[in-house]
């Protein structure tokens, strides 16, 4: 293996980087390490994914972590929709989850206004 030169370092390309800012929306570590792993992607140095190097990868790119679990849903097929009670949509961890939502602006919701 050819050595490393002094300032020289292997990045992860910057095509897993944006793929991991969008799994992050809807999967854990564990599962978007799988996911890359299953795709034959490696890490900048070579290595396959394990939930450490996806947890440290997010890290140096400042990408936030997952967060499940803030109202209730089911989800009966692995490829089928998500279920939502009417009643569950108007709690306010569900409003605040729509706010965030129309406050992000890399990912806005609702309709364009024109």
């Amino acid at each position: 293996m050819p050595k490393r030169r002094r300032g020289q370092r292997n990045s992860t390309s910057a095509d897993i980087v944006q793929a991991v800012r969008q799994l992050v929306l809807i999967a854990s570590d564990d599962l978007i390490a799988g996911l890359l792993n299953r795709n034959g992607l490696k890490s900048g140095n070579g290595n396959r994914w394990t939930r450490e190097r996806v947890t440290s990868m997010r890290s140096n790119y400042h990408i936030p972590v997952f967060k499940a679990g803030e109202i209730e849903s089911i989800h009966p097929l692995p490829d089928g929709p998500w279920i939502l009670a009417r009643t569950w949509l108007i709690t306010i961890a569900a409003q605040s989850i729509a706010e965030r939502a129309r406050q992000n602006p890399k990912y806005p919701a609702g309709s364009h206004p024109a």
